[in-house]
């Protein structure tokens, strides 16, 4: 008797099973001899639409978008979780570990807007007091620190709808989105500035932010594969899924995260990067009136030290 495919949970939005395809075609490609199969499982963050993101762990439930999938590892529903890795909070469940991290996409933020205005400076497309729309903490804090004078509205929903809403809505001049997302789901930046893929509205433009002027979130543009800890079938595999420079940086962010006390919504952003063999960690955080910034380097083998070490400096 054949045995039982392996299990592959993730949520059922366009972008979570375009990541967990990913993850399948590297399994199939590396044990061509094991079945696979992709379970699609609905997360609260799915559920609640409406809900404020900002809110998260106030009105909100933690693990928004992993808490389901990570049930159904414990229950021996699924055998591995496939997640955005800034999804996924830096404190796992008893018994669940994260088992190999993918090669990370571009973690860069990019502004989607339609009109550019021609404003000197910082996001410099957007027009004195225009309207932004994003619900991250994160974004939010960051777009005030570079133009106090834009108000800001929150936005939910996936990449179409967020475009959707952008072009229907006269008085939403711009949105933020993550650039791995975009290219995960096929969208390009043309080199006059346009977006393009499916179901773009017309004259919609994006423009990348560079990393010096926006920090990513932790864990942006990577993916997380979570597994149950005492599973060392899972494991093996998990090891040949493993990107080791992305999974030292992401390390080093997670820890930084975690050194902060915060969680996926934290006010906070975090670039890891090795470099010439060294991790170098840049964070800023938000979480008072000043803005905080630091940039450490480390061992690639010590990522977790190092994420440790510029929370401390940062007050965490």
């Amino acid at each position: 008797m054949p045995e039982p495919p392996i299990i592959i949970a993730t949520r059922g939005s366009a972008l979570a099973l375009e990541q967990a395809n990913l993850i399948f075609d590297q399994c199939r490609a590396a044990f061509p001899r094991l079945a696979f199969e992709i379970k699609i499982i609905k997360t609260t963050g799915d559920q609640q639409q409406d809900a404020s993101l900002a809110q998260a762990g106030k009105n909100l439930p933690k693990g928004l978008f992993t808490k389901e999938l990570e049930v159904a590892l414990i229950r021996r529903k699924a055998d591995l979780a496939v997640h955005s890795l800034k999804d996924l909070p830096t404190e796992l469940p008893a018994g669940l570990d994260l088992g190999a991290v993918g090669k990370r996409e571009d973690p860069c933020d990019v502004l989607i807007y339609k009109t550019d205005a021609g404003f000197d400076g910082p996001l410099s497309q957007l027009g004195e007091g225009a309207l932004l729309a994003t619900s991250s903490t994160r974004r939010q804090a960051q777009v005030r620190a570079l133009r106090p004078d834009l108000r800001i509205e929150e936005i939910r929903g996936n990449v179409p709808t967020r475009l959707e809403k952008l072009a229907d809505n006269d008085g939403l001049a711009g949105t933020i989105l993550a650039a791995a997302g975009l290219l995960r789901l096929h969208f390009r930046i043309t080199d006059d500035g346009r977006l393009e893929g499916d179901a773009v509205p017309e004259d919609i433009r994006a423009v990348r932010f560079n990393t010096h002027l926006m920090l990513p979130c932790v864990g942006q543009g990577a993916i997380g594969i979570e597994i149950r800890a005492d599973d060392g079938r899972i494991q093996k595999i998990c090891e040949r899924l493993n990107h080791f420079n992305t999974c030292a940086a992401v390390t080093a962010e997670r820890a930084f995260l975690r050194g902060m006390g915060g969680g996926c919504q934290s006010p906070v952003g975090a670039l890891a990067e090795v470099k010439a063999e060294r991790l170098v960690l840049r964070a800023e955080s938000f979480l008072s009136d000043t803005v905080h910034r630091s940039e450490q380097a480390g061992d690639v083998r010590e990522p977790d030290a190092l994420g440790k070490s510029v929370a401390v400096e940062l007050g965490g």
